[in-house]
């Protein structure tokens, strides 16, 4: 997400961006250690002194997240509590990036106005961050996102994994679960919604999510199916026949008729017309 809104951004005449990385040095960003703000190896930011501070950063390895939790709550919550103490210093527009993870997935996909209740520890850390930003004060955006796919240097997410594994035309064997819905978006879009709430002053809590609603054998097949030669052999099982450290919200993914009630022309991408883009 955070490499789609720098690139997205700095092709926009009226924004001057800087990214930052905390761990892994992507193309075209500036070291900055969120877990110290004292870093002697910490960019200067206060000579770019922002008017807006956008937040991705988080542990998002949900397992790990189970096992790990005082790492998680570092990297998760007290990155945010740091970041939003930087927005106060330059009174910047603060915007952070959270996730469906904070429902159960008994009743989704969701609303902004559903009430929450994680059931791992990603989600409760993602929903402490969450509250903290909304204590901080009223110049926030909030938004939720999921099953977030498309460009990016390290090639990490679902879809583009699963387009390389097909190209790499080997003999794979997959096991997938058939009950874990969520809302697939490829975050260039992220990046152009976030763009025109931004614009347009907004803030509170927006969901971010496309027209896919699909489970992860579903979305596997959704890319599948542009390469027939394909090797792979998919599998479908239960979340609780695979039985991971942490509970998953099954029935999850969110519904962004909020911004698209306020943004009518906006038009978001699906996982098809990114596969499509890519076997061009």
């Amino acid at each position: 997400v955070g490499g789609n809104c720098m690139r997205y951004f700095s092709q926009q005449k009226d924004m001057q961006v800087l990214g930052t990385y905390f761990s892994y040095p992507a193309a075209g960003t500036v070291k900055f250690n969120t877990l110290n703000l004292n870093d002697p190896d910490n960019f200067d930011v206060e000579a770019f002194s922002p008017d807006v501070i956008l937040h991705c950063g988080a542990l998002t390895w949900v397992d790990y997240c189970e096992q790990n939790q005082e790492e998680s709550y570092q990297k998760t919550v007290q990155s945010t509590i740091n970041a939003l103490s930087l927005a106060s210093q330059f009174n910047a527009k603060f915007i952070y990036i959270s996730t469906d993870y904070v429902f159960d997935g008994k009743e989704g996909p969701y609303t902004e106005t559903a009430s929450v209740h994680p059931v791992s520890v990603y989600g409760k850390h993602k929903l402490m961050a969450e509250e903290k930003v909304r204590e901080w004060g009223s110049n926030h955006l909030i938004l939720r996102i999921t099953n977030v796919y498309g460009d990016e240097e390290r090639n990490k997410n679902f879809v583009s994994r699963m387009i390389e594994n097909a190209l790499k035309n080997e003999e794979q064997n997959i096991t997938l679960p058939f009950d874990q819905y969520a809302t697939p978006v490829n975050a260039f879009d992220i990046a152009r919604a976030l763009y025109l709430l931004l614009n347009g002053s907004k803030t509170g809590v927006y969901n971010i999510a496309s027209s896919d609603y699909v489970n992860r054998m579903q979305l596997a097949n959704l890319v599948l199916k542009y390469f027939p030669q394909h090797k792979i052999q998919l599998s479908a099982a239960s979340t609780v026949e695979i039985n991971p450290p942490a509970k998953r919200p099954l029935l999850g993914g969110l519904i962004a008729a909020k911004f698209l009630g306020e943004f009518t022309n906006f038009v978001f991408s699906n996982v098809d017309d990114y596969v499509m883009e890519k076997i061009k």
